[in-house]
């Protein structure tokens, strides 16, 4: 059981950050090992309340990416093992930390990490515990779900509108949730120079964990009939996981081989958008999507299933284009019509690039959630019994 040694502890007195608001000190737990789309936030979310002049500390995985990268920019960390849902052996250890620690807010990033709140107590009137939702998968209505959500947290941050219908229709209070979009940092992704192999090349590219929630087989269905109608095409696949070998039997099946590159784990993003014409991501769920939000900051027209919150990042035939999830032949014609008139591509990379400058920045995000702090610390703590049936 980790004692969560490391790390500096005491309470300190915080200065303002306006003129009528305190600085808060935050402590953020996400126990996933592996990176992905929920890491990068978090990560993002510190930076920017750092910035805001909050103190920040992080709870993670003492082998996962996301400690070193914590580590990498200065943010104070302990470890944290969760092996699953019912893991609550560093229950014990944890109520320590947040009691010597004298949090304001506790922030759990992950499904783990929320049911931790099961065993943690209040360890002082002003404390507040707050979880954000990222996937849009049903919640079941029952007494566990009343009980994560209507009583052990005073907050719900949703990343999108259709992740609060799904937690309402679960049980969930609609008061208590806060629908946050996701956000990214869009200098990285400004006036990057295009990185051909081949000049002239048509490209799709997608970034995505390489698993059937993402609707790979359908964009290799598609890749095939379009190769048949006669377009010559490269597909360039970013992104790790258990579906890796399923597609590429796929695309030996397809006679895609020449035409469809893995490449694994990507870490320049920009670099990766800079060379592509048009990005696709044919999920069947999502409770957002930031690569969508990272194509449309690199200026690229996007096509993707209409699911879960993309709906809410692209504009049907604005920002890009929208079809139906599982129909390789409505994707296959979305991405035949943009491959046909360059112009349409160049406006809807426009425009996404202003959508997301407008409405979808890390700092935008960061203020809304440190908005939702306040709030919940300025109103009566919610860990009272749920007299509604909770």
């Amino acid at each position: 059981m980790p004692s969560f040694a490391n790390g500096s502890l005491g309470q300190r007195a915080r200065e303002p950050v306006t003129a009528d608001k305190r600085a808060l000190k935050i402590l953020h737990i996400d126990p996933e090992r592996a990176w992905g789309g929920g890491e990068v936030q978090v990560l993002g979310l510190l930076r920017s309340l750092v910035a805001r002049g909050h103190e920040n500390h992080l709870l993670c995985h003492p082998q996962g990416a996301l400690l070193r990268a914590a580590k990498a920019r200065e943010v104070t960390t302990f470890p944290i093992v969760v092996r699953n849902d019912l893991d609550l052996r560093s229950a014990f250890s944890l109520r320590r930390l947040i009691r010597t620690g004298a949090y304001d807010v506790v922030h759990f990033h992950t499904k783990r990490a929320h049911a931790l709140a099961l065993v943690l107590g209040r360890t002082h009137g002003g404390l507040r515990y707050v979880v954000t939702r990222r996937m849009d998968y049903p919640v079941k209505r029952n007494w566990y779900t009343r009980g994560l959500y209507n009583r052990k947290v005073d907050g719900v941050v949703a990343i999108s509108r259709k992740i609060a219908e799904v937690l309402v229709a679960g049980g969930v209070r609609a008061e208590k949730i806060r629908v946050i979009h996701s956000g990214i940092d869009p200098g990285s992704f400004q006036a990057i120079p295009e990185c051909r192999s081949a000049p002239g090349e048509i490209v799709i590219g997608t970034i995505a964990v390489l698993e059937e929630r993402k609707g790979h087989r359908f964009l290799l269905a598609a890749a095939a009939a379009l190769k048949g109608q006669g377009y010559r095409i490269r597909y360039r696949f970013a992104g790790e996981g258990t579906q890796r070998e399923p597609l590429a039997k796929i695309v030996r099946q397809s006679g895609l081989e020449d035409d469809v590159e893995f490449l694994g784990f990507v870490t320049d993003i920009p670099k990766f958008l800079s060379s592509v014409d048009l990005f696709v991501l044919p999920s069947l769920y999502e409770g957002l999507g930031i690569s969508v939000l990272e194509a449309m900051a690199a200026g690229k027209p996007v096509v993707a299933s209409q699911i879960g919150g993309i709906p809410e990042i692209v504009m049907d035939r604005v920002t890009g284009m929208l079809v139906p999830p599982q129909d390789p032949e409505a994707l296959a014609g979305a991405i035949s019509e943009l491959l046909s008139h360059n112009g349409l591509r160049r406006m809807m990379g426009e425009r996404g690039r202003e959508r997301v400058l407008k409405n979808f920045t890390l700092a935008e995000m960061a203020k809304k959630n440190e908005d939702f702090y306040y709030e919940l610390i300025e109103a009566r703590p919610q860990g009272s019994p749920d007299r509604a049936g909770g």
